[in-house]
């Protein structure tokens, strides 16, 4: 026998040539994820026959059932905490088994009334047939309907309960058995428009609790029960490791298309994140072998590589025509060797662009699904195509490939992790995730896998808020005048924070008060301080040189905040209590008036008479004139004297040195001094 990871690609090896799972699910009853994989795969190599008639299309398959045995593979089944509050005699903690389809609330909680329908109790038909809503009521519990299993797809229960206003489907099994995953239904075999548009979370209970929570119902006790999500995802450190089972084939039908979509939608989001150093990404491909009895036959060399160690199913299940399995492996190794390339460059982000332009840019249906429109893409991010092709090796030789034979190894569950049989797959945090394939819930499912209040900034978006703060404002502060609350939604859930308006921050504990502070407060609300306005005056409690508080303007007095009342400054004797003064109170001020010829003069308190004051004036301005007289008189005089003793001094030079004065005693005759 082969080691045990060909254990597990054999599972689904069978796969390969039927392109369904429908008669995995008649042999077992289970679906395919789950149960009927347990089969020996040495049995199974003598079980099969398979004959491919190109005239017809006909697949024949003939089943020698040799015996079953368990299988040395596991797949490991999601589950999650439900708390039955009431009633107490069913009151306790219970096990479930997460849906593979709606919107789980991973990182947050839900509580809800359990009702089961007197009519449809299997939800296979639409309720508005029976008349039956699960609507809640206005300030009610949201409602959770329980039904029961079998007749029609867990995809289509969920659907007709959504569509009857349930906030959560609970389906109890009918058998006594292990919890197992509820999956999405093939595609070619119903019609899956509804499957993008569930929205609600699903979950498996056992058929004993089923039972119990109908008991409950039928004697008339209500039932009250609590979903958490909260510790779904482990937190091992401060980043999240995730991975993503994906596949580069586009011609499977809406599975295909919805995972191009998630691919567009999620790839600016997983970008950041990687490159914030929040996250560590990588992709995976899943991949199954040709079992050896059929390594010669034309479908073995069709849709595998390497001498059949790795195959792809055929994307149009039509060996006859278009793209067979061996193009798609050896595109799903081309992004594999891809993202190693990118990855060891330090750019492992570079991988989402290549993933979403290669299905813009080169689609199976326009026949560009090939290695020269791949290189294109590859030359246009800037990244070494001789790199890429070094990676994949020789896919015609007879010898294992290291990419491939990784991703097969990497298929096998480990610890808390299953294997990996559900094409597309995201673990998180090693644990697979369960539920919608979109961008706002796998990003949510990602948040909860950081521990709290270390979540990156991505995590506290709209896009993945829980709207708790839409019903009573979630129990935080408001200002309904500006409509400015406490109240914040998180992925999490709400909670009560104050906030920062237009640079304003707000201070208080966020359920009963907030309180703007800072230099620009009186601008929102007047900084929740007292403000009126009256005769064409306003005045206001708020001071945008204090940071915070109220205090009531000079000539009011109240605390600021709801009320401040006039001052009467008469009354009080505050103003305008100098001798012959008449005091007249105003709103906010004073009016002071003296009698007669008196001027009130309000700095001082003062009367004064008006003549006195004209007098005095006058009087000053003469003395300053005849100051500015006096000095410019002096100045002049000063001046006339200095030019006079400058000209006497320059006379008396010149005089010296051409008429010499008789009292020098050494001075003769010119015509003496020539003899």
């Amino acid at each position: 026998m082969r080691e045990h990871v060909d254990v597990v690609t054999l599972k689904v090896s069978i796969l390969l040539w039927l392109g369904k799972r429908s008669l995995f699910e008649h042999f077992c009853g289970y679906p395919f994820t789950h149960a009927c994989l347990h089969i020996n795969p040495e049995k199974v190599y003598l079980a099969i026959t398979l004959i491919k008639m190109k005239n017809v299309g006909l697949v024949v398959i003939v089943w020698i059932i040799v015996g079953w045995s368990s299988c040395m593979g596991r797949f490991v089944v999601e589950k999650n905490n439900l708390r039955v509050t009431s009633p107490e005699s069913i009151r306790g903690v219970y096990e479930c088994a997460l849906g593979n389809f709606g919107i789980p609330q991973y990182g947050g909680s839900m509580s809800g009334a359990v009702l089961y329908p007197k009519a449809n109790q299997k939800a296979c038909k639409n309720f508005a047939d029976f008349d039956i809503s699960f609507r809640s009521r206005v300030a009610g519990l949201p409602t959770f309907v329980l039904v029961d299993r079998g007749d029609c797809y867990f995809t289509l229960k969920a659907w007709n309960a959504q569509r009857a206003g349930a906030a959560t489907i609970l389906v109890a099994d009918n058998r006594p058995e292990q919890l197992i995953t509820m999956d999405a239904p093939e595609d070619e075999t119903t019609d899956a428009d509804y499957l993008q548009n569930i929205t609600i979370p699903s979950a498996l209970v056992s058929r004993s609790l089923g039972s119990a929570i109908k008991t409950a119902i039928a004697h008339g006790e209500p039932v009250h029960i609590s979903l958490d999500w909260r510790e779904a995802l482990p937190h091992p450190n401060d980043r999240v490791a995730y991975e993503l089972w994906t596949n580069s084939n586009d011609e499977c039908g809406p599975k295909c298309d919805a995972q191009i979509q998630f691919l567009k939608r999620f790839k600016g989001a997983a970008q950041i994140l990687e490159k914030g150093g929040y996250t560590r990404f990588t992709p995976h491909y899943i991949t199954w072998y040709c079992p050896e009895a059929f390594l010669a036959s034309r479908q073995c060399k069709s849709q595998c590589i390497n001498g059949g160690r790795y195959c792809a199913p055929d994307p149009e299940q039509d060996f006859s025509r278009g793209y067979n399995g061996k193009d798609v492996i050896v595109q799903n190794l081309r992004q594999a060797c891809f993202f190693r390339v990118t990855n060891e460059s330090g750019k492992p982000w570079l991988w989402w662009d290549y993933v979403t332009d290669f299905a813009i840019r080169c689609p199976m249906k326009q026949e560009k699904y090939n290695k020269k429109c791949a290189d294109q893409v590859i030359h246009s991010l800037g990244v070494d195509v001789k790199k890429i092709d070094k990676c994949i090796g020789d896919i015609e030789a007879n010898t294992e490939n290291p990419v491939l034979k990784e991703e097969q190894h990497a298929q096998v569950g480990k610890g808390s992790r299953g294997d990996v049989t559900i094409l597309p797959t995201i673990v998180i945090n090693n644990r697979q995730y369960r539920g919608k394939l979109q961008r706002s819930a796998v990003l949510k499912a990602l948040c909860s896998g950081f521990r709290e209040t270390t979540e990156p900034p991505i995590c506290l978006t709209e896009d993945i808020e829980t709207n708790e703060c839409l019903q009573n404002n979630g129990g935080c502060w408001e200002d309904k005048t500006t409509n400015i609350t406490a109240c914040r939604d998180t992925f999490r859930g709400r909670v009560c924070q104050c906030p920062i308006v237009q640079g304003v921050k707000f201070l208080g504990d966020g359920y009963t008060h907030c309180e703007a502070s800072g230099a620009l407060r009186c601008g929102i609300n007047n900084g929740g301080c007292w403000k009126h306005t009256q005769m064409g005056k306003t005045y206001s409690a708020c001071r945008d040189d204090h940071s915070k508080g109220c205090k009531c303007p000079p000539g009011f007095k109240g605390d600021g905040l709801k009320d401040c009342q006039d001052v009467n400054e008469c009354e009080e004797k505050t103003a305008c209590q100098c001798r012959g003064c008449k005091c007249k109170n105003t709103w906010g001020s004073y009016e002071c008036s003296c009698s007669g010829s008196l001027l009130y003069i309000r700095e001082h308190d003062i009367c004064i008479n008006k003549d006195a004051r004209g007098d005095v004036s006058w009087g000053v301005i003469w003395i300053i004139i005849m100051g500015l007289g006096a000095a410019a008189l002096g100045a002049y005089t000063i001046y006339k004297y200095r030019i006079r003793t400058y000209m006497d001094s320059e006379i008396r030079a010149i005089m010296a040195q051409y008429m010499p004065l008789d009292n020098n005693p050494n001075s003769q005759p010119s015509s003496q001094l020539e003899l």
